[in-house]
């Protein structure tokens, strides 16, 4: 996920104190803080999903109701705690996490207004992604980033894998439209390409199917179309995945004779030209 360096305001004690406890993870209070935090997600979650029961609504709705003010309410005011303690409450307010937080406590103050909209609150899922500062997994940490950075670095792939299947969904779609026509359930174009898409992935729901001779030979092609190509977006990202772990275990360690700063994170001489490494300390 993308990385934002944000510190304690400045000015009274009591902000730096409050800024390592929601913030930080190195002492017991910070940990503890994170962990109902992580409660409290999860406990929300539960209360969203079971709400959408219909009978569990009518016999519990209640119930559901006012756990769910009360979840907001103590989203509501961590995340006003987090603005006040941090050094570029802007910075946070537009970060990946605190769009988060704020999409978090949104839809029951919008339910308000508008019905049905407290089941966004789903969106509090992505918050569990805090799980990885309680349980100070640094490792863990680095390898999602090491996941972030591949789809970064395949984006211009994946973009004209997409691009090409799209185009190739357009072909095949208005082809079948003109095969098949509105008589066999081919309506229009964009229905025919939602045909071609659900053919293509092999999901074949059935709802649509060619009677005619001639499409069902451009549906079996499709088919192996869809065979073919499926594989494309793993074979890209697995690629650019193994790159960038093998960037991840090099460590920087200069060579003095060749001057390459690359190395295993073992590695005890040179690769380049032989030469002892020093190890500095760890």
């Amino acid at each position: 996920m993308p990385h934002l360096d944000l510190g304690p305001a400045p000015g009274a004690p009591w902000r730096r104190r409050w800024f390592g406890i929601i913030f930080g993870h190195d002492d017991r209070a910070g940990r503890l803080f994170d962990l109902l935090l992580m409660l409290a997600i999860l406990s929300s979650i539960v209360v969203t999903v079971l709400d959408s029961v219909a009978d569990l609504h009518f016999r519990l709705g209640t119930w559901f109701l006012a756990l769910e003010w009360i979840f907001t309410v103590i989203f509501t005011v961590e995340y006003v705690a987090r603005i006040a303690v941090v050094d570029k409450p802007r910075g946070y307010i537009f970060s990946f996490f605190g769009v988060v937080d704020l999409l978090a406590v949104l839809p029951t103050y919008a339910s308000l207004f508008l019905a049905g909209s407290q089941y966004l609150l789903v969106i509090r899922a992505l918050r569990i992604l805090r799980i990885f500062r309680v349980l100070k997994m640094t490792r863990y940490v680095d390898e999602s980033n090491v996941l972030w950075s591949t789809l970064i670095k395949s984006r211009r792939k994946i973009f004209i894998f997409v691009s090409t299947i799209l185009t190739l969904v357009l072909i095949f779609g208005a082809l079948m439209y003109l095969i098949e026509g509105p008589d066999n359930g081919f309506s229009s174009i964009p229905r025919s390409m939602y045909w071609a898409i659900v053919t293509m992935t092999t999901v074949g729901f059935g709802d649509i199917t060619p009677h005619t001779t001639l499409g069902q030979f451009v549906t079996s092609l499709i088919m192996l179309v869809g065979y073919s190509i499926i594989a494309v977006p793993t074979g890209i990202f697995a690629a650019e995945l193994a790159a960038g772990m093998r960037q991840a275990q090099m460590r920087r360690i200069t060579c003095h004779t060749c001057h390459l700063a690359t190395h295993e994170q073992d590695a005890r001489y040179c690769r380049n030209c032989g030469t002892a490494l020093e190890h500095g300390p760890e």
